[in-house]
């Protein structure tokens, strides 16, 4: 679990070693327990490390076997490389580490491009072919691990973060219109490849992109499961799918256990992160540390879900943390979420997670998480009208539900200077929807979350705040063959009991009932959800700064009505827009863009 960094140039100048030294410098959270650099003519890569596998210094990054005419940099974890290592010893490959980072590249020196079929885990990879002059740059199936791209006329540089993309300086850093749009329609979301500043995108989830030393570029997407029942599956009942997944997620979490360090849990109360602590301990994992966070009430709104933790943690004798913070602690926290954030967040738990994490790296370098499971196996309401939906009628279902604002309101919302004629949103949901390879509309809504929508939603809020302690989490649920299995499940066996039916079956067999029936939680954090008292005045502060007003995103009488009266408005819409625009902003500022 790292930070890596890069810089290409295809114009016969250098790299510039100290833009990527400032890069590598801006994401020392991500990776405190070493640095390196590595120049070869073209390319200059860099890197932070955080040593999970083989701690030793033959572990350490960029990684160069000059045998081979490889050199890498690697942020993240390949779960099955002790299998892969032994495949390519009896290859005749010899390997001078014990760490994963070395079976990544042996492994493209012996299937080539085709490596990442291979690896099974999380991973952003930027992979030096010396002999080919080709940068490869390659990101997990699911997107867990982030990989930040700023193309300029010959040169491209990558990071696993955008801010350390602007310590290297040189980068366009105008609002996207089409990102703003995104970011006011869907909770905040903005789907790869775009980012909110003009000058920077995102690699997209599986995929490859290779380029070459003139600067000529490729992408291929290597992996894209269909949401379609296989005829294989045909015989299968609810029973035999119970299986089927309760296999599948057994399999996944004992992979996340490999690491030579301990490993903890993000134990929230909730089905998902029950389970997981479940079933470890059902595989012979005693005395787990596990973690959970609680806040101030406000307004009848309870700011914990200590009863769900105490109880799964006392069933399994954890090693339990309990942290309770006060309201107090909201304001510096959320600052200090806000510089973590590789992108403006505007999920409330964002900064639960950001607090969360500082405490749980106190104990462990690696813990596992619950994340993903709502939208793999149906958890959200708005899945449930889904299942009688045309395929035709998903978009309608979807958007009703999910959409923030209208086209036509954001037209009203921003300045005109960021309107967009078109409703990108829309097209793009619609597009993503209507794609062949989704049997039902709760299939195309289910892909649609799981493959666009969540590696920019709780996966990168996930990513950014726990490697802004240097803490490495894993999320079992998004295991790639979990996933496919998932994908080809019948929609109803998801949908059952209120949602992620097959789910709570698989967790009758190991979860007290009280944890399973339970109503459905989120991360609470009262004060940020009501946006009162402090939190409200530092929202309103930057709204209304200076720099705001002469950047211009929003119309001021809209932003006056929200400030003026912001319980009123935010009911009516039903989310929290004072926060997501203040958010937005905040996050802007605090990254000295002007």
């Amino acid at each position: 679990m790292c930070g890596i960094s890069g810089e290409a140039r295809f114009d016969g100048r250098s790299p510039d070693a100290a833009a990527v030294s400032r890069m590598s410098e801006a994401m020392r959270s991500r990776g405190p327990d070493d640095e390196g650099l590595f120049a070869d003519g073209w390319v200059t890569l860099g890197h932070r490390r955080l040593t999970i596998i083989d701690l030793s210094d033959a572990g350490g990054q960029p990684m160069v076997r000059d045998d081979l005419g490889l050199a890498l940099v690697f942020n993240g974890c390949i779960y099955n490389y002790p299998q892969l290592r032994e495949e390519l010893q009896n290859a005749g490959y010899a390997f001078h580490s014990t760490s994963d980072t070395e079976v990544i590249l042996v492994a493209y020196a012996h299937w080539g491009e085709r490596f990442v079929d291979h690896l099974v885990g999380m991973f952003a990879i930027g992979l030096v072919d010396r002999a080919r002059r080709r940068l490869i740059l390659a990101r997990d199936r699911l997107g867990i691990k982030p990989l930040y791209l700023a193309e300029t006329p010959g040169r491209l540089r990558f990071a696993s973060t955008l801010p350390a993309l602007l310590a290297a300086g040189d980068v366009d850093t105008g609002i996207d219109p089409v990102a703003l749009h995104h970011y006011l329609s869907w909770h905040s979301i903005v789907p790869a490849p775009r980012t909110v500043l003009r000058g920077v995108r995102k690699l997209p989830p599986a995929t490859v992109r290779v380029i070459e030393a003139d600067g000529r570029s490729r992408e291929e997407v290597y992996w894209r499961p269909d949401y379609v029942r296989e005829p294989a599956d045909a015989g299968m009942d609810a029973a035999d799918w119970r299986t089927a997944i309760g296999d599948a997620l057994r399999a996944a979490v004992r992979r996340r256990l490999v690491a030579d360090v301990p490993v903890g849990v993000l134990l929230s109360g909730g089905l998902d992160s029950s389970l997981i602590v479940a079933l470890l301990a059902e595989a012979g994992q005693r005395h787990l540390r596990t973690f959970s966070i609680g806040f101030d009430s406000h307004g009848g709104e309870s700011g914990d879900e200590f009863h769900y933790s105490d109880l799964v943690a006392r069933a399994f004798d954890t090693d339990h943390h309990r942290i309770r913070l006060a309201d107090g602690d909201l304001v510096p926290a959320v600052r200090r979420a806000v510089l973590a954030m590789t992108e403006p967040m505007g999920s409330h738990d964002v900064v639960a997670f950001h607090l969360l994490s500082e405490q749980v790296a106190q104990h462990v370098k690696v813990a596992q998480s619950g994340q993903g499971a709502d939208e793999v196996f149906a958890g959200y309401g708005y899945h449930q009208p889904l299942v009688d939906a045309p395929r035709h009628g998903a978009a309608e279902t979807f958007a009703a539900a999910f959409f923030d604002r209208d086209h036509d309101e954001l037209r009203r919302i921003v300045d005109p200077a960021y309107a967009l004629e078109q409703d990108a949103s829309r097209d793009l949901l619609t597009g993503h929807l209507g794609a062949p390879g989704a049997q039902t509309a709760l299939d195309a809504v289910l892909r649609l979350d799981t493959h666009l929508m969540l590696p920019d939603d709780p996966v990168k809020r996930v990513d950014s705040m726990s490697m802004a302690w240097g803490l490495e989490v894993r999320t079992p649920f998004l295991d790639q063959d979990l996933v496919t299995l998932a994908a080809h499940c019948p929609p109803e066996h998801k949908v059952a009991q209120g949602g992620k039916g097959v789910l709570k079956e698989v967790a009758r067999e190991v979860l007290p009932a009280e944890v399973i029936d339970r109503p459905k939680g989120y991360f609470p954090v009262p004060a940020l959800r009501n946006v009162d008292g402090p939190v409200r005045e530092m929202v309103a502060e930057a709204l209304q700064a200076p720099v705001a007003r002469e950047r211009g995103l929003f119309r001021p009488e809209y932003v006056a009505h929200l400030l003026a009266e912001p319980d009123r408005a935010q009911a009516a819409a039903g989310s929290n827009k004072l926060w997501q625009l203040g958010l937005l902003e905040l996050w802007l500022q605090t990254h000295d863009i002007s």
